[in-house]
């Protein structure tokens, strides 16, 4: 029995596992994954698209009616065939090179000069064979390319051509890992091998009507699809029928062409109705046609690439089909229930709270409803704007403009007449008893005998609008608006009274009034305002910055809501950016945001709505409909970890109008641009083709000194640069921690014509020429110059020496006219000095006369004797009269340079007769006539001599006369 028991349960883990794996691979079946409409007036071409291919570098290309076409994930590029015809396939060689073909064309297309070129190969066909058709369809297996028409198939390799042809007309060529396969009309099917066309025996049974697409099936089978006769499958051996729920949809909608996706999934495209993707059971597990949001329904190809996004083109337009993303949408197309603001599955039915009213469909539960056919209808009664769905206890209330109801199936009752239930949630001291937020104040509901929530009473003393309400753990009652601020109320305790109301703003720490929602996180009250998230402290009666909180958010920081997303999980809604938050992990926070960015603006700005469906399953409203998200697809569709590179698209001349230098660029290249033409764009894009916030940083070396700051911007203009060689660089991010790899590109500015090395050996030989021209004509000059100094200086000398001459004579005029002038005053004191001398001689002789006429009259009656001396005594007072030597020390001193000042300053113990001897020695006088003036004997001077002598300490050898004439 014990053994029993183990195998069930291991036989029961298995099958779970399987069913997590099944899911984990699963595609969503309920609405429609996220479509990317791409018109012709966006791709700027024809309306059809013919086939689909992707390159190494992530670049899609399409074959349009109207020529190739090229998106790199931001631009778009149209290249037409030399005759401008229809480009009716394209595919990518291993070796990068882009093959297309068309109406009696095929070639390949490779970047030359700049821009990606054209290169027929119809010159390598055998001249015994001529291309009359149209080229359908291209496959790269290895190294060869096989064109194919409707009549022959051409195999280009080693740069040569030859033809394959079969018993009869060719449809199409199939491609299945490295096998081709064609439909030769009426022949069945056969496989390509070597230059042969082999029958596969038994494809009799596929009909006429046409394979159009052979896909690889699980155990080495082939699944085979035609036209109108459905599915069959293929061992190797015989061909079967596929019975399955898909069977009558692609024969009645008329398959054109399929493409297999993720491991076990197949998309096939319709002429008459969109794509479907089964199973392989064959059954629909998704239908995207026009209702869906396909811009047309006819499917003229399909193509999945490395990050399962379906690309699909159309007969007017290509589509981008997200398959892997857990999100998928319903949208009102029909415009019949308006805008959403809340949502809410409920016993079978899903509700929708629009602003038209309370619309309700059935939901279907198995998760099979295949063709999406929701068929909303309004309740009655319900019309006008609902605020919000509840289910409380497995009862489901409706918040209404016009009051609130029990919802019941399709009908509604009123259970409240006041306006506006905005909110209405158990409160936590109390889970008997639901609050609920009005836009006039606050309401109480209770369950009456039978279980039934029934309105209580209305909450007196508190009458403002309550967008939000929360309980704190000591029961008080948070209020919030987003215009009118926010209150702490407390409650009597039967609910009936506000005891106390108080009103919070600035004053108490919160950055302002406006756009403050309190919220329960974790079982703690948080505030969330336009600066971050704030907490309320109890004994300071205080809010602060809940620094802890808005670190780890980053840029949800600053979220106007959160929303309950299950154990440890919760909604931050950041002004119409959503991000999925994971508290599980004590101090650490994780944000996904990145893969809700198809969400972004989709919602109802502060009225949006995010109701959880099952503990992996979230339903979101969005402006005209609602969205799917399943947790479980989010954690097995991983992304690719590593980003393409980014593209550097077209580089343009920006200078004076707009040219193109180059359609793409590449870090093999090199860009020349003339200096004239300095001023350039360059153009990037990243090749990521998911819903994405994508933010370039860039750096141009030899330009700029470090990288910009992130942005979204996917071009940069650069003006006015100097000529030099310049390195563009730039990358990606996607999210803050998927960064791409760093492209670049080579850029020279060329020298202007004045600065290019021609230019530059211009002036080396004009320089040298200069130089020997300059040499010559400086030497001339110099001479010329040295001629004109040399009579410049000669005059100049001459001037100068007749100045000078002039000068001198001047000078000898004044010295004359000086000693002249000296002479003539030398001359007059020696005149006036005379004449003092006769005056004072004259004086001297009256008197003397005088005297002797007294004598000789005797009238004094003196004595002869006493008159004698008498006039003896003015003889010698004349004699001793020192105004002649005055007289005569005066002009001497000018004759002979101050010489008694000399020889007072030297000899200061000479006295005044010494003087008088030494001016009569300079004059060289004899001894006889020193004694006469000074009145003393011969014999006298020699002995005042003698004394002078040793008074001038005159040396012994030393004439005294020549000694008094040197000083």
């Amino acid at each position: 029995m014990r053994r029993n028991i183990k195998y069930l349960f291991l036989l029961f883990s298995l099958t779970l596992l399987s069913a997590i794996y099944a899911t984990a691979s699963d595609i969503p079946r309920i609405g429609v994954p996220y479509i990317q409409n791409f018109g012709k007036a966006l791709y700027a071409a024809g309306n059809q698209n013919w086939s689909i291919a992707k390159n190494s570098k992530s670049i899609m290309f399409f074959a349009n009616s109207g020529g190739l076409l090229s998106y790199n994930g931001k631009y778009w590029q149209k290249h037409e065939l030399p005759n401008k015809q229809i480009v009716r396939s394209v595919a990518i060689g291993h070796d990068g090179l882009v093959y297309t073909g068309g109406f009696g064309e095929f070639g390949y297309w490779d970047y030359e000069n700049k821009e990606l070129q054209y290169h027929s190969l119809i010159k390598l066909i055998p001249k015994s064979a001529k291309l009359s058709g149209e080229v359908w369809k291209i496959y790269v297996i290895g190294k060869t390319i096989y064109f194919q028409t409707f009549s022959e198939i051409f195999v280009y390799q080693n740069k040569k051509i030859t033809i394959i042809k079969g018993v009869n007309n060719l449809l199409f060529t199939h491609k299945v890992n490295n096998r081709l396969f064609a439909e030769v009309i009426d022949n069945g099917l056969f496989e390509v091998k070597g230059k042969q066309l082999v029958k596969l025996l038994g494809s009799e049974i596929l009909g006429k009507t046409g394979i159009l697409s052979i896909l690889p099936f699980k155990n080495n089978q082939l699944l085979i699809g035609t036209s109108k006769n459905g599915l069959f499958l293929y061992d190797g051996t015989i061909f079967t029928p596929f019975n399955s729920q898909a069977n009558n949809f692609l024969k009645t909608y008329q398959l054109n062409n399929g493409a297999k996706v993720f491991n076990n999934y197949y998309a096939f495209g319709t002429i008459l109705n969109g794509v479907i993707i089964i199973d392989e059971n064959g059954n629909i597990v998704q239908s995207i046609n026009k209702t869906s949001g396909l811009q047309n329904n006819t499917v003229l190809s399909i193509y999945n690439d490395d990050e399962s996004n379906l690309w699909v083109g159309l007969d007017n337009g290509i589509d981008r089909i997200e398959l892997n993303s857990p999100l998928s949408f319903y949208f009102d197309k029909t415009g019949r229930f308006g805008t959403v603001y809340s949502s809410l599955i409920y016993q079978d039915k899903i509700y929708l709270g629009t602003n038209q009213g309370l619309f309700y469909s059935t939901w279907n539960s198995s998760w099979k409803n295949i063709n999406n056919n929701f068929d909303f209808k309004l309740i009655p009664n319900s019309q006008g704007q609902v605020w919000d769905l509840s289910n409380i206890d497995n009862q489901l209330i409706c918040g209404h403009n016009d009051g609130t109801f029990a919802v019941t199936g399709d009908r509604i009752e009123k259970i409240s007449s006041i306006n506006g239930g905005w909110t209405l949630k158990k409160l936590s001291s109390n889970p008997n008893v639901l609050i609920q937020g009005t836009y006039t104040g606050l309401c109480i509901y209770t369950k009456n005998a039978s279980g039934k929530w029934v309105f209580s009473h209305r909450i007196n003393g508190f009458g403002e609008p309550s967008r939000y309400v929360e309980q704190d753990h000591k029961g008080n009652i948070w209020v919030s608006h987003a215009y009118k601020g926010l209150y702490r109320i407390t409650l009597s305790s039967d609910f009936k009274q506000a005891l106390k109301v108080k009103y919070f703003d600035e004053t108490n720490g919160l950055p302002n009034s406006f756009n403050i929602n309190t919220f329960n996180l974790e079982n703690r009250i948080v505030f969330s305002t336009d600066s971050g998230f704030y907490i309320y402290d109890d004994i300071t009666n205080k809010f602060s910055k809940y620094k802890e909180l808005n670190q780890k958010l980053g840029s949800f920081n600053t979220s106007n809501k959160i929303i309950k997303a299950g154990t440890g999980k919760y909604w931050f809604i950041n002004r119409g950016r959503m991000g999925l938050s994971d508290f599980i992990e004590s101090g650490n926070i994780k944000v996904d945001s990145n893969r809700f960015n198809i969400l972004d603006a989709r919602m109802v700005q502060y009225y949006e709505n995010i109701s959880q469906i099952s503990n992996n399953i979230y339903l979101i409203s969005v402006d005209d409909g609602f969205a799917i998200y399943n947790d479980v697809l989010a954690g097995s569709m991983k992304l690719s970890k590593k980003l393409p590179q980014v593209v550097i698209g077209k580089i343009e001349d920006i200078t004076d109008k707009y040219s193109l230098i180059a359609e793409s660029g590449d870090a093999e290249q090199k860009i020349e641009i003339p200096f004239s033409r300095n001023s350039i764009r360059i153009s990037f894009a990243l090749p990521y083709y998911r819903l994405a916030k994508i933010k370039f940083q860039y750096y141009l070396d030899g330009y700029s000194k470090q990288w910009s700051d992130w942005n979204t911007a996917t071009q940069k203009d650069f003006t006015n640069l100097s000529n030099g060689t310049y390195v563009f660089k730039v990358r990606a991010k996607i999210d803050e921690n998927t960064v791409s790899a760093v492209s670049e590109i080579k850029v020279v500015i060329l020298p202007p014509w004045y600065a290019s090395n021609w230019a530059w050996i211009c002036y080396l030989i004009l320089a040298v020429a200069g130089l020997v021209i300059g040499k010559k004509v400086y030497e001339s000059k110099l001479q010329r110059d040295q001629q004109k100094i040399a009579q410049k200086l000669q005059q100049e000398k001459e001037e100068y020496l007749k100045k000078k001459a002039e000068a001198t004579e001047k000078q000898i005029s004044r010295l004359q006219t000086e000693k002249l002038q000296t002479e003539l005053a030398g001359k007059s004191r020696e005149l006036a000095n005379s004449a003092m001398s006769l005056v004072y001689k004259n004086e001297l002789l009256q008197k003397i006369s005088q005297e002797l006429n007294k004598l000789r009259e005797n009238k004094d009656h003196k004595s002869p004797e006493d008159q004698l001396r008498k006039i003896q005594k003015i003889i010698d007072d004349g004699m001793n009269d020192e105004r002649d030597w005055n007289l005569f020390e005066k002009s001497f001193n000018e004759a002979h340079e101050s010489f008694f000042k000399k020889l007072k300053i030297n000899h200061p113990d000479l006295v005044p007769n010494d003087l008088k001897l030494c001016a009569y020695l300079r004059m060289n006088m004899s001894s006889k006539e020193m004694a006469s003036l000074l009145n003393i004997s011969v014999r006298g001077v020699e002995i005042r001599r003698y004394r002078l002598r040793k008074k001038l300490a005159v040396p012994h050898d030393k004439n005294l006369t020549e000694f008094l004439i040197e000083i």
